[in-house]
């Protein structure tokens, strides 16, 4: 067997009482930014708020990941679909990269309907921007169904 891909999975503050629910299930399904691990064995080995704007905690929390084999980080999906969106998830990523030399992928579980619909009518993700941050959370209707 393959060793277990280690990860880490940081979430927006604003969401710190969430039990993980869907983030733990897609990732146990391997649904939503998790789809790039089909086939493969994954150990979660943190998880941790941002702390707060402006993020106080992206700075200490990659560390300790890192000490438990942190290969990769997923910023939560909540910190896209929130209200309003993380305006620092750019900078976090960038940041978790050039400290830690963790890669970092943005997202987690696939965008519930009532996220998408709401964001859409809103106009929050149509730059060209967003296209490339939602791409592994967008899902299809079903998916994004199966999540709200």
């Amino acid at each position: 067997m393959s060793k277990a891909k280690k990860i880490g999975i940081i979430i927006c503050d604003r969401y710190r009482t969430c039990a993980g629910g869907k983030c733990l299930r897609s990732l146990h399904n391997r649904e939503g930014a998790f789809s790039r691990y089909k086939g493969m064995e994954i150990e979660l080995v943190g998880f941790a708020t941002c702390n707060g704007c402006p993020g106080g905690n992206i700075e200490y929390a990659p560390a300790e990941m890192k000490k438990n084999g942190a290969e990769i980080i997923h910023l939560a999906t909540g910190m896209i679909i929130g209200y309003p969106p993380c305006p620092r998830i750019k900078y976090f990523s960038s940041f978790i990269t050039e400290k830690y030399g963790i890669e970092v992928v943005i997202g987690t579980h696939p965008i519930p309907t009532s996220y998408y619909e709401t964001h859409t009518n809103l106009g929050t993700w149509d730059s060209e921007s967003w296209k490339d941050m939602l791409a592994p959370t967008l899902g299809d209707e079903k998916t994004r169904a199966d999540y709200n």
